[in-house]
């Protein structure tokens, strides 16, 4: 299958590489927001709430898109 997007076909790997790969960004910045909480709170010993907000937040909805994808799969 190919889109026909601005007078360029753009088939569906290229969608899918585009998913996959926001998928790996979004995954690599909550894993390093976790790992400088961690960092600050262990090591610095300083609470910093929005990066465990960001941390926390990437947790709660990837979980709940998962049990929605296996629920309705």
């Amino acid at each position: 299958m190919s889109l026909r997007i601005a007078g360029q076909t753009i088939d569906e790997r290229f969608l899918h590489h585009r998913l996959r790969s926001t998928s790996y960004a979004g995954i690599t910045v909550a894993v390093s927001a976790l790992l400088v909480f961690a960092y600050r709170f262990y090591i610095q010993h300083v609470w910093s709430w929005d990066l465990l907000a960001v941390g926390a937040g990437f947790v709660a909805v990837k979980l709940c898109l998962m049990a929605w994808y296996s629920l309705t799969d």
